[in-house]
C-alpha cells in the first residue's frame, strides 16, 4: 500500500475513534498501537513503552507539572478572587473599568498559572457575577472572561508553549519573551473593546431610564476610598512578586524553566499557607488533587501524541505530507494562511496540546524552508489555537463558562466571544506586518541587534 493510502487511512481511523468519543490519549494511542500492528515490524511494538519514555524524559516536559502545581495553589485559594477584587477596585474610575479589571486579572492569573481554564474558572467565578450585578450583559460578561481565559495558553509560563518548543526544537526562553509583546496587544485590544462596550451599553440603559425604564445598575457609580483600595493590596502583592521573581529568574538566566517551575510551585504553597491559612491535609488536598488529575490528562496526551508522531514519521506519513505541501508551491503567505486555516479546523475537534505535537512534523519543515521564524510561528500558531479555545463547536473555554455561570445560555456565551475572535484575527495581521512585535523582545533581551 502506497504512503499516501496509509496516511489517509491514519487521518480517517483517527478522526472516526475520536467521533466515537474515546478520550483523546488513548484514541491516539491505540490509533498509533494498530498501524503499528499492521505496517511496522512486530518487533516495534516491544520497544513502545521505551519509546514514550524517552520521548517524555526531557526537562522541559518536567515543568509542566510544576507549573500546574503553581496554578492549582493560586487557583484553589482565594488567590484569584482577591487579585480580581483589588484590580476591579483600583480601575473603578475608568470607563468600562469593571470590564478591563477583568482582562487584566486574567492576564495577570494566566501568567502565574499558565492554564486558560483554570483563569477561566478562577478569575469567572468572581468576576462574571460581579459584572452582571453592575449592569453588565450576560453576553459580555461571559464573552470577556472567556476570552480572557485564553491568555493562559500565550504568557508565559504556557504550559501550550513548553510542548512547541520541544515539538520545533526552539529555544523555550526565546519563545516565553516573543509571547509577551504579543499577549500586550491582545489585553490592549480586549481592554479597548470592553471600553467601547461599556460606553455603548450605558447609553442604552440611560436612555431607557430617560424614557421611564427601570433604572439599572450601570448607572450606579461606585467608588472606594484610598484606604479601601490600599487595604486590598497585602493579600495580593505577595504574588505580584511571586509572578515578577519568577520571571527575573527564567529570562535572567538565574535558573532552568523546570528549576523556576519548582521554585514557583514550592512559593505558591508556601504563600497560600502564610496568607490564607491553608495548611490541613484536607486544605492540601483540592490543590494536590487538581495538580495530579491535570498532569497525569496532560501527560497522558503527551505520551500518546508522541508516539503517534514517532508512527507518523516511521510510515513516512508526516514527511510525504510536507513534501506534499511543499509541491503545491505556494507563495510564502499563503502557505501560511493555509497551515493556519488548517490548525483553524483542528480546533474544532482538538485541544492545543494534540495539535501541536500530531502536526509539527507536517507543518514546520515547509515553514522553515520558506523562511519563517518559528519562534514567530509558534506565537501565531498560540494565537489561533486561542481562537479554537473560544469557538464553536468544541471551544473549551465556552464549557467552563457555561459551568460557572449555568444559567446563562450557551447561544449568549457564543456570540459574547464573537467580538473577541475578531480581535485575535485584527491581532494575527498585526503580527504579519509587523513581526518586530514577537521578535522586540527576546532581541532586546538577549542583547541581539533587532531585525
Amino acid at each position: 500500500m502506497s504512503v499516501e493510502w496509509i496516511g489517509i487511512l491514519y487521518g480517517v481511523a483517527t478522526l472516526c475513534v475520536m467521533l466515537l468519543g474515546v478520550p483523546i490519549a488513548f484514541a491516539l494511542g491505540s490509533v498509533a498501537l494498530t498501524f503499528m500492528l499492521i505496517f511496522m515490524p512486530h518487533s516495534s511494538l516491544d520497544t513502545v513503552s521505551q519509546n514514550v519514555y524517552d520521548e517524555m524524559s526531557s526537562i522541559t516536559l518536567l515543568s509542566i507539572p510544576l507549573f500546574i502545581l503553581k496554578g492549582s495553589a493560586i487557583g484553589k485559594s482565594r488567590a484569584g478572587a482577591d487579585l480580581y477584587s483589588a484590580i476591579h477596585a483600583w480601575l473603578g474610575r475608568v470607563p468600562g473599568g469593571l470590564g478591563i479589571a477583568n482582562i487584566l486579572a486574567c492576564a495577570l492569573f494566566a501568567a502565574m498559572a499558565g492554564s486558560s481554564p483554570a483563569t477561566c474558572s478562577a478569575i469567572g467565578s468572581a468576576g462574571i457575577p460581579e459584572m452582571r450585578a453592575r449592569g453588565y450583559s450576560s453576553r459580555f460578561a461571559a464573552g470577556v472572561i472567556a476570552a480572557g481565559g485564553t491568555l493562559g495558553i500565550l504568557l508565559p509560563p504556557s504550559i501550550t508553549m513548553i510542548l512547541y518548543s520541544v515539538a520545533a526544537e526552539v529555544s523555550l526562553g526565546r519563545l516565553f519573551l516573543g509571547a509577551l509583546g504579543p499577549g500586550l496587544l491582545l489585553v490592549i485590544l480586549f481592554s479597548g473593546y470592553a471600553a467601547w462596550n461599556y460606553k455603548k451599553e450605558y447609553r442604552e440603559a440611560l436612555h431607557i431610564y430617560q424614557s421611564g425604564g427601570v433604572k439599572s445598575a450601570y448607572l450606579d457609580n461606585q467608588v472606594l476610598t484610598l484606604k479601601q483600595k490600599t487595604a486590598m493590596l497585602p493579600r495580593v502583592l505577595p504574588f505580584v512578586i511571586l509572578l515578577i521573581g519568577v520571571m527575573i529568574a527564567l529570562y535572567g538566566g538565574y535558573a532552568t524553566p523546570s528549576e523556576t517551575a519548582g521554585l514557583g510551585g514550592l512559593l505558591a504553597l508556601v504563600l497560600v499557607f502564610i496568607i490564607y491559612r491553608i495548611w490541613r491535609p484536607r486544605d492540601f488536598a483540592p490543590i494536590l488533587g487538581a495538580t495530579l488529575k491535570e498532569s497525569s490528562m496532560l501527560m497522558m496526551i503527551v505520551g500518546m501524541s508522541l508516539l503517534y508522531s514517532y508512527v507518523m514519521s516511521y510510515l513516512q506519513i508526516s514527511q510525504s505530507a510536507a513534501e506534499w505541501v511543499v509541491g503545491l508551491h505556494l507563495s510564502k503567505w499563503l502557505l501560511l494562511i493555509a497551515i493556519l486555516l488548517f490548525v483553524v479546523v483542528l480546533g474544532f475537534f482538538l485541544p492545543p496540546v494534540s495539535i501541536i505535537l500530531m502536526t509539527a512534523p507536517i507543518i514546520l519543515p515547509p515553514l522553515k524552508a520558506a523562511g519563517f521564524d518559528l519562534i514567530w510561528f509558534g506565537v501565531m500558531m498560540t494565537v489561533v489555537m486561542e481562537m479554537g479555545l473560544i469557538h464553536p463547536p468544541v471551544g473549551l473555554n465556552l464549557f467552563v463558562i457555561k459551568s460557572v455561570a449555568p444559567d446563562i445560555p450557551l447561544k449568549e456565551v457564543v456570540w459574547g466571544v464573537v467580538p473577541f475572535i475578531i480581535l485575535m484575527v485584527l491581532s494575527l495581521i498585526l503580527l504579519s506586518l509587523f513581526p518586530a512585535i514577537v521578535s522586540a523582545i527576546p532581541n532586546a533581551a538577549l542583547g541581539l541587534a533587532s531585525t
